[in-house]
């Protein structure tokens, strides 16, 4: 399944989906898309600016890429939490899969042009 996505087209139904689960998430972590943005190196915090960045990494590495990308934000914040900073992050499978899985379920209910 992860497979075939990662060979999708960006599609308007792709682009509302990750807005609808980047804002849940933010709701979630008690986060705001303000520090999304800044965790990202994003020059605004405008909803079309993150949109953008990751329509790129999209292009890139498809649903996977874009999942692995919010993982290591979310690692970083919670090493932020805990007064430290990483540079360099580690993620387990465990993690990936679950925000995978997620955004996985969330596409599933769109149809992709073969």
């Amino acid at each position: 399944m992860v497979s075939t996505m990662s060979k999708a087209c960006w599609s308007k139904d792709i682009e509302e989906d990750l807005v609808l689960l980047i804002k849940d998430w933010l709701r979630q972590t008690g986060r705001t898309q303000s520090e999304l943005c800044q965790s990202l190196n994003l020059s605004s915090a405008r909803m079309p600016t993150l949109i953008e960045s990751l329509k790129k990494d999209f292009s890139s590495g498809g649903i996977p890429k874009i999942a692995n990308k919010l993982c290591e934000v979310e690692e970083l914040w919670r090493n932020d939490e805990g007064g430290e900073t990483k540079t360099s992050l580690e993620l387990t499978s465990t993690e990936q899969l679950d925000l995978l899985d997620e955004i996985c379920e969330d596409l599933s209910k769109i149809k992709f042009n073969d």
